[in-house]
């Protein structure tokens, strides 16, 4: 009877063993693809003060109808005004209010450093959400072809 015992016991242990290991398999499989899923856009600024406002408004909507979007916003040439200190819309209103909470939301802003040598910005004046990157083309072409980022300018 002992043997019989620890003959199954022995039997069953791996297979209990390898059933563990596929559920984690299955749950590491399942994450990925969720992973895999999750929608990444880069939107892309390039035009000034009405395109930001107009931008910053599209990020916000979007955030709202899809909370789990990975959302990059990459500014250059004309587009980098926004991310400045002091910078305002229109009506005045400053934009650093709009850029610091939608990077609390997971946005994150890059600024292309070859704009800033350009216009003789020092990367100081930039918001404290900014990411300094080398080239804004680059950067959206990088995250389009090698990440799966989505393409939208506002």
């Amino acid at each position: 009877m002992r043997r019989l015992f620890l003959k199954n016991l022995l039997t069953a242990w791996p297979l209990a063993a390898f059933g563990t290991l596929g559920l984690f398999s299955r749950r590491a499989a399942a994450a990925e693809t969720a992973a895999a899923e999750t929608v990444k856009v880069v939107y892309h600024f390039a035009d000034g003060r009405a395109q930001a406002a107009r931008g910053l408004a599209n990020i916000a909507n979007h955030l709202r109808a899809e909370p789990g979007v990975k959302i990059v916003a990459v500014a250059l040439a004309d587009g980098i005004s926004f991310l400045l200190n002091g910078a305002v819309d229109g009506n005045g209103r400053p934009f650093e209010r709009k850029v610091a909470a939608l990077a609390e939301r997971g946005v994150e802003f890059r600024v292309c450093n070859n704009t800033l040598q350009a216009h003789d910005v020092p990367a100081e004046r930039l918001l404290p959400q900014t990411t300094l990157v080398p080239s804004g083309v680059a950067e959206i072409a990088r995250l389009q072809a090698r990440e799966g980022y989505v393409y939208l300018r506002p």
